[in-house]
């Protein structure tokens, strides 16, 4: 087949992925806003509450970000891995209990790899101990106005009392993307390589859809599989939210589908931004018995009937090959941390822009 006739064939499968409806064969939150007016492209349930899983590490990452802001921290401040942090269940570092990395490290780890191991250090290393950080990050979420959410850990482990929603991590997105661009480049990277190691991403949208920003990918069995995803392509800058899904491959998938229905002007404005979706309130659903337990095998083959792109022998949206960036971190070995963290300053709410 020539290269003419190959951009073809995929031009033309393309027109056909943007002509299907937004498809789920359960109703998990779906949520596509529009970072540059706020307005909301599409959304399901986006105030349903749910378990945000890693998503959590946003926070973790924006209240590190505004210390180093405030002249508290600095990149270069070593964290350490405790023994309540290497405690902590995988994803993890590898690092061994004792270690440490400079912040600037820590948080790509944490963001690129989803360490939990490192988002606790983090936690420990500006706050003093993950309790004390824990209360900051919600009181950062009620400044924020994220109403639907309440942190319980600084790495989204599983905890019945974890829960936030499409909506409020949205939010979060934008806040991080407003406030702190400087960082982006910690949400795109592809991979983390330390010493002899070298973690990788689970975030597959960033290798396979042009115009990927970031921004964290998510997953406990009592969440599903979550991602927060943020581009920008066409001169737009668009953020996609997909909480629940039965698989890596259908939450990437989904979100994919989010964006290019957005950028192909098949998904409009609704006429409300983001910051006036309501939370529903209630408990959030408990995805355990779906995903981890005995029904799970009968809800992913029905999900994967019902909703097939990205299967074997099945159109994908995500075709592009995309070599992103590897970071380079360095261990320090042994160094003693640890800085208080005052309370933060209230953040000013998201407003339209006039013009």
């Amino acid at each position: 087949m020539t290269q003419v006739a190959r951009i073809a064939r995929k031009l033309a499968l393309g027109l056909v992925m943007l002509g299907l409806t937004i498809q789920s064969s359960t109703a998990i939150p779906l949520l596509l806003v529009d970072a540059r007016t706020l307005q909301v492209l599409y959304e399901e349930d986006a105030g349903a509450p749910w378990h945000p899983a890693s998503l959590t590490k946003m926070m973790t990452a924006y209240l590190a970000f505004a210390a180093v802001k405030d002249g508290r921290i600095s990149l270069d401040t070593p964290v350490t891995i405790s023994q309540h942090a290497w405690n902590q269940a995988p994803a993890k570092s590898g690092l061994d209990k004792g270690a440490a990395v400079t912040l600037k490290d820590a948080l790509y780890i944490m963001l690129v790899k989803s360490a939990n191991d490192m988002a606790v250090a983090i936690a420990e290393t500006i706050g003093g101990d993950e309790k004390t950080f824990v209360k900051q990050m919600n009181l950062m979420a009620a400044e924020m106005d994220l109403t639907a959410t309440n942190f319980e850990n600084a790495n989204g482990l599983n905890d019945d009392k974890q829960v936030s929603s499409a909506r409020d991590l949205a939010m979060l997105a934008l806040y991080l993307q407003r406030d702190y661009p400087e960082y982006e480049e910690m949400f795109r990277a592809q991979a983390v390589k330390i010493g002899k190691t070298t973690l990788k991403t689970s975030n597959e949208m960033l290798e396979h859809l042009d115009g990927m920003t970031g921004m964290k990918t998510g997953y406990i069995c009592s969440s599903g599989l979550n991602i927060v995803a943020t581009m920008q392509r066409d001169g737009r800058s668009l953020i996609a939210v997909v909480l629940g899904g039965s698989s890596a491959r259908e939450r990437n998938e989904l979100a994919a589908q989010l964006f290019l229905r957005g950028l192909s002007g098949a998904l409009s404005p609704t006429g409300r931004t983001v910051v006036q979706l309501a939370n529903s309130g209630g408990e959030p659903t408990d995805m355990r018995p779906y995903i981890c337990g005995a029904k799970a095998k009968e809800y992913v083959k029905q999900r994967e009937a019902d909703f097939p792109m990205g299967l074997k022998g099945q159109p994908s949206y995500l075709t592009d090959d995309i070599a992103g960036p590897t970071y380079v971190a360095t261990d320090l070995g042994r160094v003693v941390t640890g800085i208080p963290l005052p309370r933060p300053r209230p953040t000013p709410q998201l407003q339209l822009a006039s013009n």
